[in-house]
């Protein structure tokens, strides 16, 4: 019998595509569930400081899944994430904000103003996009370290644009007459919601739509043509994948996810600094995805969460725990403290763990399965 006639087997006679089992279906429609009903809940629970610290932490895996595209799933090494946030929250306080004295601004609807500084972050992310298409690995690694270098001279620099050493105030965000700020009165179930309880939501529904912006991508044709890039450029040259387009392309939306982290963290800190935007923004950034796992978006996710609220928590907690004191005592900073146990973690990662902590959340999940009898089992021995 030939090949031909073995690869045209009726429809009815091919092997069924293996389907995930009803129960565990279910368990995910649960669990997803649950994660909403908590993301719901958490505003009437915690309160302004947690919730400040998980608006920040969410605008961190935003600007972890841009990050992630480029250097986990294309293989092209950035350190100038740090350069595009700047980008997008200057860009941002820029565009909303009204001219007072010496300071300028266009004072343009603050959601036009966050679109503009996206778009403006994308243009940015052009610019450099033909030298990001040509280098690789090391190379477009000191390149883009140039950008945080001239990023910081400008910042400083620019005082009618970014208001200098000291910074600017970001305007607060209003979307339909809805303000998110402490400026009006809104109670929920005998809730006072503020700005912080306002902008956890805001924030929920952007890591969500860029989680899922970003996994269609990479489970669609251009994920594959990434993947490939990053593992076998010289095959995907041969197999007709434009791979300088495709680095220049995925570099620009990368630094469109870096536009927006920085829009939600402006609005998160409420006040753009432009000494924030420098180099260790950008090492942060590499850990995330390095810890969560290279890749995948929920890694960045995982990642995102793990850098940024560690020294929050330590912060908090640092009158409890050994060796990590406030600023000006004997000890660790809190935010030393962080490094050094994030940069640990990278080390272990790094050496037993290369799928990251999603890696290690997907055997244990495998593992537990495994030990579930399966549905057919069940029923055959009944």
């Amino acid at each position: 019998m030939s090949e031909t006639s073995v690869s045209k087997k009726p429809p009815s006679e091919r092997p069924a595509p293996r389907a995930l089992p009803a129960g565990a279906s279910l368990v995910r429609v649960l669990a997803w569930a649950a994660v909403a009903v908590v993301t719901i809940m958490i505003p009437f629970y915690l309160d302004a400081f947690w919730l400040t610290a998980g608006m920040f932490a969410m605008s961190a895996a935003v600007g972890a899944i841009g990050i992630n595209l480029l250097t986990g799933a294309t293989g092209q090494l950035s350190m100038g994430h740090a350069f595009f946030l700047a980008v997008g929250a200057y860009g941002y306080v820029y565009f909303s904000s009204e001219p007072d004295g010496h300071l300028g601004g266009l004072g343009l609807p603050t959601p036009l103003a966050a679109v503009l500084a996206i778009a403006l972050t994308g243009l940015a992310g052009g610019v450099f996009s033909p030298i990001a298409g040509r280098l690789k690995g090391a190379y477009l690694g000191i390149a883009t370290l140039a950008l945080i270098f001239l990023g910081q001279h400008v910042l400083f620099s620019a005082e009618p644009v970014t208001g200098g050493y000291n910074g600017r105030a970001v305007p607060p965000l209003e979307l339909l007459g809805f303000g998110f700020s402490d400026d009006t009165e809104l109670v929920v179930l005998g809730v006072p919601f503020g700005a912080p309880e306002r902008l956890w939501y805001l924030g929920a529904a952007l890591l969500v739509l860029s989680a899922w912006f970003a996994r269609g991508v990479l489970r669609d044709r251009p994920g594959r043509a990434m993947n490939t890039i990053r593992d076998h450029e010289t095959a995907a040259g041969v197999m007709g994948v434009p791979v300088a387009r495709y680095r220049a392309g995925v570099f620009v939306l990368s630094s469109m996810y870096g536009g927006l982290a920085g829009v939600m963290l402006a609005l998160s800190f409420q006040r753009a600094v432009p000494e924030y935007f420098g180099v260790m923004l950008s090492l942060d950034y590499l850990a995330m995805i390095v810890i969560g796992g290279l890749g995948s978006v929920g890694g960045a996710v995982i990642g995102a969460f793990f850098v940024s609220l560690l020294p929050q928590l330590l912060t908090r907690y640092s009158d409890s725990l050994p060796l990590v004191a406030q600023p000006g005592e004997s000890g660790f900073s809190p935010a030393e403290a962080a490094r050094v146990l994030y940069g640990a973690a990278v080390v272990a990662v790094v050496l037993f763990l290369p799928g990251g902590l999603l890696g290690l959340a997907s055997r244990i999940r495998a593992s537990l399965a495994g030990r579930l009898p399966h549905p057919r089992d069940t029923r055959s021995s009944s």
